[in-house]
């Protein structure tokens, strides 16, 4: 590229990520695209009667960062929600019910998200008995932080048909009482029965949604977005925002596993889209959460001996992917238990030319070393959610300290040559990457969690834990070649940050401030 151009940075402390030129001063952007990375005098070069020029004086600047799982919508949709995350005590949750409802009347639905009963003093599930207490002419669904998991009030029960008599549905479970009465307390598939009751949001409620949460992706620094489970009217939405020019942060999307067939029939492929929305595969699940200890074990959980988990059924599972390789497209499997992973590599070993398609396994969470290969050989990609090793601070308690040693082995991932990207799992974890960065490199070490004594050896350098959200991020989503590094010919998605986090102090790290967000060559957030 040649010519002025449109935007320079200079006097910054360019950490461009390229195996090429691992550092440099100034950037020159032509258009979308990047046209000169190095020194100020060169970069100068550039400038012309039109060009906008920035003085970064000595703040670093980095590729966009790369989330490679986000519920995006869910995120947007959820802040209009009760925010229980803070919530200590079922009575604190029970207090925050009851001030919704004074706010919106009788009658009207209740909605709440991130309550985690190991944070309660009571160290037990709500149950729907606690929630008519507060909430007996509305109904209540309050998900738990894993969205595995959530407690209704009887109204919704009702509402939705679910009684003594109301069979389990597959790959979910009812929770109940000594005398076979529902609790309140739903599993997996079973959220559906009454998720499927409550009034859908509209177009406009979905749009609206994706623009708050694409407001503070941008703010914390996201230039793109791998969005999983993605539903028909979500999709419906990313498409209006695009065409009327208001999608601001890159969305690739990975579709709900029951739009499988529509995407064979159309014969849409991976990659199908443009720079801003694109559709690259589908996400499908092999099991649940540890939260929720519906994560498929080979042994029984550590605290309950009694449960080993759910793992889908491996036959549906195994052919959906099937037909996902056989369409070209990405799969996005989800496995978290060590079993469901192990069934996972299984299916992938069916498969011809794994590698060629990039096909993911999310969360991958215990891991244990003799898969390593298998996961290496096949090319598959793992993609990582570092906060996971702060916010299970109960991990050790609930698979026993041998199994704790395995649980989100990054370090051990990256020095064995397995490709690893980064995600947030959004709205479950934080959005913030330099949050995620920061918990891969300390662990909880800051935190006091207990899960850091078995595996401080996991600790990933400061610029590992930036790979997996730029480098590696980009490999993920096929894009490596225009996204993840700061190099002449890609794309203009960079970042401005207040500090260098390759010198900053391990925990402050989470603290550094973004301070200009780049997409597209346009500043679309700035608070210098």
């Amino acid at each position: 590229m040649s010519g002025c151009a449109d935007l320079v940075l200079m006097n910054g402390n360019v950490i461009t990520m390229s195996n090429f030129t691992q550092k440099a001063e100034a950037i020159a952007i032509i258009g979308n695209r990047i046209a000169f990375v190095g020194s100020n005098s060169k970069c100068r070069e550039f400038i012309g009667s039109n060009t906008r020029v920035i003085d970064c004086k000595g703040m670093t600047i980095l590729p966009g960062f790369i989330d490679v799982h986000n519920h995006l919508v869910s995120y947007g949709l959820k802040l209009d929600w009760i925010d229980l995350r803070n919530t200590f005590s079922i009575n604190d949750l029970k207090k925050l019910v009851r001030k919704r409802i004074e706010e919106i009347g009788s009658g009207k639905w209740v909605f709440g998200y991130g309550w985690d009963q190991e944070k309660f003093s009571e160290k037990r599930y709500p149950l729907r008995y606690d929630l008519d207490e507060v909430s007996p002419e509305n109904p209540v669904v309050l998900v738990r932080i894993c969205s595995h998991i959530c407690v209704v009030n009887t109204l919704a029960l009702n509402i939705a048909g679910i009684d003594s008599n109301t069979v389990s549905p597959k790959n979910g479970y009812i929770d109940r009482d000594s005398k076979g009465e529902p609790t309140g307390i739903l599993m997996e598939e079973a959220m559906n029965l009454v998720m499927s009751k409550i009034p859908k949001p509209n177009i406009n409620d979905l749009v609206t949604a994706i623009e708050k949460a694409c407001f503070e992706a941008i703010r914390n620094g996201l230039t793109t977005i791998h969005v999983v489970s993605a539903q028909p009217d979500e999709i419906r939405a990313f498409q209006k925002l695009r065409r009327e020019g208001k999608l601001h942060v890159r969305i690739i999307l990975y579709v709900d596993q029951s739009m499988l067939k529509c995407l064979r029939e159309l014969g849409i492929e991976y990659g199908f889209g443009d720079l801003f929305l694109k559709i690259n595969g589908v996400k499908l699940f092999m099991d649940g959460s540890f939260g929720a200890r519906t994560a498929a074990l080979m042994e029984p959980y550590s605290d309950n001996p009694a449960v080993t988990g759910i793992l889908c059924n491996v036959d549906d599972v195994k052919e959906n992917v099937k037909l996902i390789h056989e369409s070209n497209l990405q799969v996005a499997l989800h496995a978290i238990g060590d079993r469901a992973v192990i069934e996972a590599i299984k299916i992938f070993k069916e498969l011809n030319n794994v590698d060629l398609r990039r096909h993911r396994i999310e969360h991958a969470s215990l891991l244990l070393p003799e898969v390593f290969s298998e996961v290496l050989r096949l090319g598959i990609v793992l993609t990582v959610q570092p906060s996971f090793t702060i916010s299970d601070f109960w991990i050790v308690n609930r698979l026993g300290d041998e199994r704790a040693k395995y649980v989100y082995p990054i370090s051990s991932l990256i020095s064995s040559g397995i490709k690893t990207a980064g995600g947030s799992d959004c709205p479950v974890e934080n959005m913030s990457p330099l949050y995620q960065i920061y918990s891969a490199v300390t662990r909880g070490k800051y935190e006091g969690v207990k899960l850091y004594k078995y595996t401080e050896s996991e600790c990933v350098t400061v610029l590992d834990a930036i790979k997996l959200f730029t480098m590696n991020a980009a490999y993920a989503g096929f894009e490596e070649k225009i996204k993840g590094s700061i190099e002449p010919g890609k794309l203009a998605d960079v970042i401005v940050l207040s500090e260098n986090p390759l010198t900053t102090s391990p925990e402050r790290i989470k603290d550094i401030k973004v301070c200009m967000t780049i997409i597209d060559g346009d500043i679309k957030y700035s608070c210098l």
